[in-house]
């Protein structure tokens, strides 16, 4: 989409609040974004501050049109813009980076409930508490429980009729005190529920209700005499009191909070998420976003609440942040605190982002260590050509003639980096007649890449075209006609100012003359002009021999080598009589040679 295409466009874009899409050719979503006046916000990415960023330029070229859905107000479109993002996950939106995967503990859906351990959500109606960032913490919790209330760990089908008609038997878990034998009606459902619902208490915050439970048995079974299960309670009451100072309590005053502190730099943004409950801290997180635009940290941490607050099931009515934000949510009061407990929160958010980030960068400065020169140069090749994977494989080609005689070109292949001698090929020009560089391209990428396709060949990553703007558009040619834009990166570079080309973009880009990666593109083009001017050079030696002496009838390439070098060049034997010719080349082949030259005189 052309700064034309949109000033056409521009009476019909709305200045109300909603989200706009960006759409390709092909009726993809490229991007989706949200705004409170969406006029405002779509000039910004025909302006010049917008065009600055790389990423931004290619999204508005490979957009052909824009669509618009009008909301009531700015909170329905963040709402809409997530249900969007969610739903087409667009190539140039906010990628959130979750690979980790977390553990809940389960409360499983059925008659006597189970708890247990689980990295997958199935939604068949049991209770998931989670997910937990630390399994540590999470093994401390289920010793817990399994500690105050215990449960059964089989899993058997624990019907009505099937403990009425006495079906199981005890286990050596009812024997070690582990399990209290509803399998055979030593433990009724109520009974087992009260823990249960007890259990959900603990793993929610709710630590008072779980104190009050266990101090009121306690004191029933003391008003029964029956000291010595009143001592066991008295026992768990300590071991639960002891978790309980243990826990990270943050605050007495503060019940439920979410809090959430952001830093991001050009390319990446980071959110620390800390989930407060009852005044103690349940769960913490980082979350890593790949900024694919020059999005805003407000809209980033508001699409990052969204999604934490969704992932942790978290009810809390007060969020506390760094900066303003908006929220789909109406009834969730948002707070900037300058001081008190609730500054404390936040600053503790914010340190555990720098102390999180500074583990990153020194994982990243570790990883580089061990890099080998070679993934060094082409992760920063991968970077300066805005690449999705590292260019491993490299194919670049050129073409030789001189006057339109003997056209040929070159494909040289470069491996991790380094040249691949073996696998250079040289090609001779079929189908164009005369100097015609652009033509010749178009053929050779079409002959080596359909051969490559055929034969079930790994393709390159990467191809480089020796030559500026034309020869790479004929290259593209080749390259769409077997459907190969999408799956291959295609560069040209231009030798005047070392421009580096995309296809369909008339502004090149200058790497950095001291980068590794353009060192390697430079060595790629010399050694794919070194191989094709070799090539045409032996061609045109061959054919010059040929022209005069190969082509006599009866005359092969020893013959006319022998002549050659004996008497230095077609001019000295043309004067030759036939003795002389007969005594060097034989009697047959000197007389045809003879014959030949003198045929006319004769």
């Amino acid at each position: 989409m052309t700064t034309e295409d949109y000033k056409k466009l521009l009476p019909t874009i709305p200045v109300d609040p909603g989200v706009y899409r960006f759409i390709d050719a092909d009726d993809i979503i490229l991007y989706v974004g949200k705004a409170k006046n969406i006029r405002k916000r779509v000039a910004s990415y025909f302006g010049d501050k917008k065009q600055a960023y790389y990423k931004t330029k290619v999204l508005v070229k490979n957009a052909v049109r824009l669509e618009f859905t009008i909301v009531e107000t700015e909170q329905d479109a963040l709402l809409l813009e997530n249900t969007l993002i969610k739903k087409h996950q667009p190539r140039y939106n906010v990628m959130l980076k979750d690979g980790k995967s977390y553990t809940y503990l389960c409360i499983k859906n059925e008659r006597f409930p189970r708890i247990f351990f689980t990295r997958k959500v199935i939604k068949d109606g049991s209770k998931y508490f989670g997910p937990y960032t630390s399994k540590y913490r999470t093994k401390i919790i289920f010793e817990l429980v399994k500690k105050l209330f215990p449960l059964r760990t089989c899993t058997l089908n624990l019907s009505e009729k099937n403990i009425n008609d006495g079906k199981f038997k005890v286990c050596l878990e009812y024997h070690i005190k582990n399990c209290l034998g509803p399998c055979v009606g030593y433990e009724s459902e109520e009974e087992y529920n009260e823990k249960i619902d007890q259990i959900k208490n603990i793993l929610k915050g709710n630590f008072k209700q779980v104190k009050d439970y266990i101090q009121e048995q306690m004191a029933h079974y003391a008003a029964e005499l029956d000291f010595e299960k009143a001592q066991q309670l008295k026992d768990k009451l300590f071991a639960f009191e002891d978790y309980q100072s243990k826990s990270t309590v943050v605050s007495q005053n503060i019940r439920d909070l979410d809090v959430f502190a952001i830093q991001s730099d050009d390319k990446m943004a980071y959110v620390n998420y800390m989930k407060i409950v009852n005044g103690a801290l349940m769960n913490t997180d980082t979350l890593e976003m790949e900024k694919n635009l020059n999005e805003d940290e407000g809209d980033l941490l508001s699409l990052s609440i969204m999604n934490m607050r969704e992932k942790f099931n978290s009810i809390a009515k007060e969020i506390i942040v760094t900066k303003e934000v908006v929220l789909a949510e109406d009834d969730v009061t948002v707070t900037i605190p300058q001081r008190g407990e609730k500054r404390k929160l936040l600053d503790l958010a914010e340190k555990n982002l720098s102390y999180y980030l500074l583990q990153k960068r020194k994982e990243a400065i570790n990883k580089i260590k061990r890099q080998t020169p070679a993934e060094r140069i082409l992760k920063t090749m991968q970077e300066d050509l805005q690449m999705d994977v590292p260019p491993y494989h490299i194919e670049c080609f050129d073409n030789s003639n001189l006057g339109g005689t003997n056209p040929v070109a070159s494909c040289v292949v470069f491996k991790n980096a380094k040249p691949s001698k073996k696998d250079y090929r040289h090609f001779k020009i079929k189908t164009v007649v005369g100097p015609d560089d652009f033509a010749s391209m178009k053929e050779i990428l079409e002959r080596r890449y359909s051969r490559l396709l055929k034969e079930n060949q790994p393709l390159p990553n990467l191809i480089i075209i020796d030559g500026g703007k034309g020869q790479l558009s004929s290259a593209m040619e080749s390259i769409d006609k077997l459907g190969l834009r999408n799956k291959i990166t295609v560069i040209g570079i231009a030798k005047r100012l070392e421009e580096i080309f995309f296809p369909e973009d008339p502004i090149p880009i200058y790497i950095n003359k001291k980068s590794e990666s353009l060192k390697v593109i430079q060595q790629a083009r010399n050694e794919a002009h070194r191989f094709a001017i070799t090539f045409h050079r032996d061609l045109r030696s061959k054919n010059f021999l040929g022209t005069e002496l190969t082509e006599i009838p009866g005359i092969g390439e020893k013959t006319a080598n022998t002549l050659l070098k004996e008497f230095g060049s077609v001019k000295k034997i043309k004067e030759l009589d036939l003795a002389t010719l007969q005594s060097f080349a034989g009697k047959s082949a000197g007389s045809k040679v003879f014959n030949h030259f003198n045929s006319d005189t004769d």
